[in-house]
């Protein structure tokens, strides 16, 4: 009897003053979805040596929170579920999640580009009015916060995707889960991680540096921070300790990623790091196979020098080439994709860094997420990539990749589809000789292939299509209706 007492009191004071209460990372919450066909992690808190059992789905499995209170069951592999249902977590306490749905979750993060919400988005009040899509569920990490070390708490919940919520989501993200909940007819989440203005060393996990021996610097001033180390939104890895490490090891299917504005001054370095991104998150979400796609830079007319006719007196307007080159590059990367979007650019306004479309750009990363990771191999995933080119007498053929039903001149308006001019001229080529001097190219269309040459270049060598900050005129497509990539055939 007074043993029974005893147990008592101490079960009350220790849930009275918070020990041993069973606690939850916010990402595990009402309303959330859980990925189907994978093993699925749900973990957390409570006192050391705490039984800890985890219900969901007809899974019952129970484990023991370790030395320093932390805890982590794995569920079976679940089918998908549109049926709401309830998880329920017991330890000294009951916690019980409700309205949970199984189908596809994916990480949407990345600047300003990705963070932009669909109300500050192209025809936001009718995407705002129809946007009542209760098996899409949306959590949004709250704020710009950055830490020196990983954090496991986190803030932001699910919320049901409605004209309510929605309007301050991430407008790429939220048109990439529409798209592929329609396609798939399965319950979608959406998390959204995004921080306007930021490079991506901040969002890369120290392993992800490590994996990469060239960004080695990087991983050793990871490894040096202290409590007291000084660290900004520029800092590698702090947004990520902060904005992405509380989410891990939430099972997902892949994330996407628009980004490299901020870095737009970069090449092959921009190259490593993508891979040192990949790579770390792939490691902290324990999903070697986790997808990962991304946008290559729109056009930008920083400066309005097109239309001050001042493009060539500038030598920072050739950067973004080389960074698109690098995200083109980045394509060797297992189980990734790029969604091309050279020509979304606001024809009114190219020199918004911001292009308002974003209906399209989440509709071009659903295309290789739908393509590549869902098996609809019938779906083109991208616009013509550059394969090689061969020199013939005074011309350079280029054959591609991706290039469909054929290749079309075609010209993109706003949300519109992409209409081929079937009397249109190819623009943006240029083509240099052994002297490495460029010139405006003559590009015609033979086939699945381009023709390049120029009266000016008795015998070329290589060949450049858009590769420039604001190529606003490039306007190669294939007949589906998707953009080339811009690229260079030199390493000049």
């Amino acid at each position: 009897m007074k043993t029974s007492f005893l147990i008592l009191v101490l079960s009350f004071f220790s849930t009275s003053l918070g020990w041993g209460v069973v606690t939850l990372p916010n990402v595990i919450g009402n309303n959330m979805v859980l990925q189907r066909d994978l093993p699925v992690p749900i973990w957390g808190w409570a006192e050391p040596g705490e039984q800890v059992n985890v219900s969901f789905d007809g899974q019952s499995k129970t484990t023991l929170a370790d030395g320093e209170g932390s805890w982590m069951i794995t569920l079976d592999k679940l089918s998908a579920n549109s049926q709401p249902a309830s998880l329920t977590i017991k330890g000294i306490n009951e916690i019980k999640l409700q309205n949970i749905l199984v189908g596809e979750v994916w990480l949407c993060s990345g600047q300003s580009n990705m963070e932009w919400h669909v109300r500050q988005c192209a025809n936001p009040q009718e995407e705002i009015a129809n946007a009542n899509y209760p098996q899409i569920r949306l959590f949004d990490v709250p704020g710009h916060t950055i830490h020196q070390f990983p954090q496991n708490k986190g803030n932001g919940n699910w919320q049901v995707c409605s004209s309510a919520t929605i309007p301050t989501f991430s407008a790429t993200g939220y048109y990439f889960g529409r798209r592929v909940h329609k396609e798939l007819n399965v319950p979608v989440g959406l998390i959204g991680s995004n921080w306007g203005g930021t490079r991506i060393e901040p969002w890369t996990p120290v392993g992800g540096f490590k994996s990469v021996p060239e960004l080695s610097s990087l991983a050793d001033q990871v490894a040096s921070y202290t409590p007291t180390t000084k660290i900004g939104a520029g800092s590698p890895s702090a947004i990520y300790n902060s904005m992405v490490h509380p989410l891990t090891p939430f099972a997902m299917r892949g994330a996407i990623w628009y980004q490299g504005e901020s870095n737009g001054n970069e090449g092959e370095s921009y190259y490593h790091k993508k891979h040192a991104l990949v790579n770390g998150w792939r490691k902290t979400f324990q999903n070697p196979d986790l997808a990962f796609y991304w946008t290559q830079l729109c056009s930008w007319d920083h400066g309005n020098l097109l239309k001050k006719g001042e493009v060539d007196k500038h030598a920072w307007a050739r950067d973004w080439g080389p960074l698109r080159e690098a995200q083109f590059k980045a394509l060797d990367i297992p189980n990734s994709g790029m969604a091309v979007i050279i020509d979304l650019a606001d024809a009114h306004n190219p020199g918004d860094i911001h292009p308002r479309n974003k209906q399209d750009v989440g509709w071009r990363l659903a295309q290789w997420a739908l393509h590549q990771t869902y098996g609809k191999k019938d779906l083109i995933p991208s616009g013509p990539l550059l394969e090689k080119q061969e020199i013939e007498k005074g011309k350079i053929r280029l054959s591609f990749k991706y290039t469909g039903r054929g290749l079309m001149v075609g010209e993109k308006k706003g949300t519109e589809p992409t209409k081929p001019l079937p009397n249109g001229k190819l623009a943006e080529f240029e083509i240099a000789g052994a002297d490495k001097k460029w010139f405006p190219a003559d590009a015609q269309i033979d086939g699945h292939q381009v023709v390049v040459s120029s009266t000016q270049v008795k015998e070329p060598i290589a060949v450049r299509y858009a590769f420039y900050i604001c190529p606003i005129r490039a306007n190669l497509y294939n007949q589906e209706g998707l953009p080339a990539s811009p690229f260079r055939t030199d390493n000049w």
